[in-house]
């Protein structure tokens, strides 16, 4: 049996959420990219418009976040009693709950829950936390062939790539460059294919028609799971994840633990938030839910995964927990300016942007991923716009005290806390730092960490003390 609630970080070796090179050399690389950058640039300020304006509607915004806020904190407050309360409404209404502790135990359970099917094909939902496991994968090694069926996912999965955005995964890629990607990789494609929008979407529409109409497994994320009735929820634009859930005769459910909401009442309050601050729309084209197994009615056979992978390591600290609140709706994406330059493929995590800077160490622990914490200007972009009101800031800056750090720079830390101490040798300190405008805005190594990319501040002819005792 599994036990989940133990404070261990995602294995090593499988899945997505460790990069192969920390984030400043990523970065350095994605930043000469110039067609990357305009492709970020022109979808980015794309959703945040759109999103700022039907978000200026409400006169309540900010009370709705309040209230998302306060049930995500109540809801890992009460984490235990309701994934077993959830366990036992699903059971009740015919479906099978899995625990799996890690992404090897995910994988395991799916890839073993299709083989028992027989079938050597699934359909697919997107799924954060199938990425996450490298469920693909897993299901490739054992001879099941995975197919993406939203239409971003399509296009990073035929092009051989990976997602860099939580909610457009391709938003790399412009339309010629997805149009090539169809041209070589899409069986039957009209080799007259254009770029047009509405082309490629009608090319993307006939190759996964017929795989919709023969699947008889699929597998889908969920957005929310309510604890009270064993419901669960995924939103999407397109009608794909309608199709996966009720065509196939098997559908297996893989979520993170942190996704149950307490109560079926709480969804209004997360279905007002999460489509105004992802995609700037004032609800989502398609809810889709589904409660265990109607005879007769959709999948006949339902398992739901519930999967730790690091959860509770995030939940064991008080600061980094905020991170579970996230209802993956990428507001915080489209506002950074660090990822609008470099895009989601430099942060090495399926997790890319402001929350992946936070999620990802947590989840795998900070010295496997250093430098993630240190991606952001701490501007708190990020923090206005996250609709449940996620301080990122504040955590990544938790995040940089919990991250190895060099023996010259403890040293440094430890010489200007104990300055800072002593008020006479701070303010020799604060008279000797004017001698630092001769120095220009550079220090000389081994000092010159922090100027390397930024510029050494003026010092002010005249200290705070020195004016107050003139006053």
């Amino acid at each position: 049996m599994t036990f989940l609630g133990m404070p261990v970080t995602a294995p090593r070796g499988v899945g997505h959420l460790r990069g192969d090179e920390p984030f400043p050399a990523a970065a350095r690389k994605a930043l000469a990219d110039s067609q990357l950058r305009l492709n970020l640039q022109h979808a980015t300020t794309t959703i945040r418009g759109k999103s700022g304006r039907v978000i200026a509607e409400l006169p309540d915004w900010q009370e709705l976040r309040d209230a998302g806020s306060a049930l995500k904190t109540e809801t890992m407050a009460r984490l235990p009693e309701l994934l077993e309360q959830l366990e036992e409404r699903v059971t009740a209404a015919g479906g099978v709950v899995h625990w799996a502790a890690d992404a090897v135990e995910a994988n395991e359970i799916v890839t073993s829950l299709v083989k028992q099917t027989g079938e050597q094909r699934v359909i697919k939902v997107k799924s954060m936390a199938t990425q996450e496991i490298g469920l693909n994968e897993a299901l490739e090694a054992a001879g099941i062939q995975p197919v993406e069926t939203d239409l971003a996912e399509l296009i990073v999965q035929l092009g051989n790539d990976k997602p860099s955005h939580i909610l457009v995964p391709a938003i790399h890629r412009n339309r010629a460059e997805i149009r090539e990607i169809f041209l070589r990789e899409m069986p039957g494609v009209d080799p007259a294919l254009t770029d047009d929008p509405p082309v490629l979407a009608a090319a993307a529409r006939r190759y996964l028609r017929e795989t919709f109409l023969s699947a008889r497994v699929a597998v889908s994320g969920a957005n929310f799971a309510i604890a009270e009735t064993g419901t669960l929820a995924v939103v999407e634009s397109e009608g794909n994840g309608r199709m996966c859930l009720t065509l196939p005769d098997t559908l297996i459910t893989v979520m993170g633990i942190e996704k149950i909401v307490p109560q079926w009442s709480d969804l209004e309050v997360f279905l007002q938030l999460l489509p105004r601050a992802s995609t700037g729309e004032r609800m989502n084209p398609y809810t889709s839910m589904w409660h265990g197994v109607t005879p007769g009615d959709g999948p006949q056979d339902f398992h739901l995964v519930l999967l730790d992978n690091g959860r509770s390591a995030v939940l064991s600290d008080e600061i980094g927990r905020q991170a579970l609140h996230c209802i993956r709706c990428s507001a915080c994406l489209n506002v950074c300016p660090v990822y609008e330059r470099t895009g989601g493929h430099a942060y090495g995590s399926v997790y890319p942007g402001p929350i992946g800077a936070v999620l990802s160490p947590q989840l795998t622990g900070v010295d496997d991923n250093a430098s993630l914490p240190y991606a952001s200007s701490l501007c708190g972009a990020c923090f206005d716009a996250c609709p449940v009101k996620i301080d990122i800031p504040s955590i990544l800056v938790h995040l940089r005290d919990e991250a190895p750090h060099p023996r010259t720079e403890k040293a440094a830390m430890r010489a200007a806390a104990y300055t800072m101490d002593h008020p006479r040798l701070y303010e020799r300190a604060q008279h000797a730092a004017k001698l630092a405008k001769y120095a220009g805005k550079r220090l000389p190594p081994p000092l010159n960490g922090w100027t390397a990319s930024r510029d050494l501040p003026t010092p002010p002819d005249e200290t705070f003390r020195d004016w107050w005792r003139g006053r």
